[in-house]
């Protein structure tokens, strides 16, 4: 921990950077791909949406803990599928804590359910009174997607607006938002690539990565106003002091993204593996992809882009100019030494003085104007030559002390 505080420290006072605004092109190249393998999966495979959204029967089976395991969890697969019922020939069955199974099937008919009950309590043994049944409908479902897509429509205006009133940067709002877009895409496309079920906690978890990785973003930017507030009288240009932002928070965005990942990561393989949970699995999922990915993008995304966008504005231009012309001063000290022209005689050019060289008289600035020597001013127009003074001659009083006064 100890080399990694001085890697932060490091990386704070710009002793050492890593150069994420220079190399953006390759950020962009990254990202690109990883979208077009996203879109390409949801595509191809599209959604599996939940029960909630589509619509059908939910059966939950109570069986002691012994028997609540992925054995028996098969074996009922394995009797819903060869009831005869067409529409139950694949069903989505798990377990539901440590004491219930889960059996999920497309809405069926009375006569059809009844099937389904039949085959569920002569493999698991169960009676009747152990086994729950539920009919959901796809209004419901419709309902809660309509309502997710009014909140997420507010979230962004309102993402816009807060953010053009804090940093009045309206190309940091764009930025934001392609950021917020580039996690949402990646979040649904791996939902599609892993085939996890799209439930209600899964748009919960969608809508809250949303604010995760708009705080990171928002910390970065602050960063970037601070470096870039007197542009004019900095000693670089916007994409440097942009660059020096984002290696300033990289530290600090690391520590923060792991601490909330960790748990994030221990709720999805307890849901998934332990428990068999879908609420808990869905939701730890998407938080935990749009966590990473907010990460992702709030260093190698959203401020890449604002600089990308700043470069063209006249003020960050010149200050990229003057900051180039910092750097070929600094690399070669001599640049701004005029050049003489071939065939200079050596007389005439002036060596540089030395410190053991006498000091160059004065030049006059004007007739009988000379500078007075060590005062940085010029010395008056005499009027005339300096007459002897009529006390010369005269005794000068002299002060003694009080034991020799009177003696002479």
């Amino acid at each position: 921990m100890g080399r990694f505080s001085r890697l932060g420290n490091d990386l704070y006072t710009g002793k050492k950077s890593i150069d994420f605004i220079g190399r953006r092109w390759l950020w962009y190249a990254m990202s690109a791909v990883i979208v077009v393998i996203c879109v390409f999966g949801l595509w191809s495979r599209g959604l599996d949406y939940g029960i909630e959204f589509t619509g059908g029967a939910e059966y939950k089976v109570t069986l002691p803990s012994s028997q609540v395991n992925q054995d028996t969890a098969d074996e009922v697969r394995a009797a819903v599928a060869g009831s005869g019922v067409n529409d139950a020939s694949a069903p989505v069955v798990t377990t539901s804590g440590q004491e219930q199974i889960l059996i999920q099937t497309p809405p069926l008919s009375g006569g059809e359910s009844q099937a389904i009950v039949d085959a569920i309590l002569e493999t698991t043994g169960a009676s009747a009174d152990d086994l729950s049944q539920t009919e959901l409908g796809a209004s419901w479902g419709q309902e809660i997607a309509k309502r997710s897509l009014i909140g997420l429509a507010v979230f962004l205006v309102l993402v816009v607006l807060f953010i053009w009133a804090y940093f009045r940067e309206w190309k940091m709002s764009v930025a934001a938002i392609v950021a917020l877009a580039h996690d949402v895409l990646i979040t649904i496309g791996v939902y599609a690539l892993s085939g996890f079920e799209v439930t209600p906690a899964t748009v919960t978890g969608l809508l809250t990565i949303l604010g995760f990785s708009l705080y990171d973003t928002v910390v970065v930017f602050d960063k970037v106003r601070e470096n870039t507030k007197n542009l004019r009288e900095m000693r670089m240009g916007y994409a440097g002091a942009a660059n020096l932002a984002v290696n300033q928070t990289l530290v600090r965005s690391i520590n923060t993204s792991i601490v909330a990942l960790l748990p994030v990561g221990a709720i999805l393989y307890v849901g998934a593996f332990q428990l068999g949970s879908g609420s808990l699995k869905d939701l730890a999922l998407a938080l935990f992809v749009g966590m990473a990915a907010g990460l992702y993008s709030s260093v190698f995304i959203a401020t890449p882009l604002l600089a990308h966008m700043k470069g063209g504005e006249t003020a960050v231009q010149q200050a990229e100019r003057r900051a180039k012309a910092r750097q070929r001063a600094m690399a070669d000290r001599y640049h701004a030494v005029p050049a003489l022209p071939s065939g200079t005689p050596a007389g005439d050019v002036r060596p540089a003085p030395s410190a053991t060289d006498e000091p160059a008289a004065p030049v006059e600035s004007g007739p009988n104007r000379a500078e007075a020597a060590g005062k940085g001013r010029v010395a008056p127009t005499a009027h005339g030559p300096v007459a002897p003074s009529r006390a010369s001659g005269r005794n000068q009083p002299s002060r003694k002390p009080r034991s020799k006064r009177g003696q002479k």
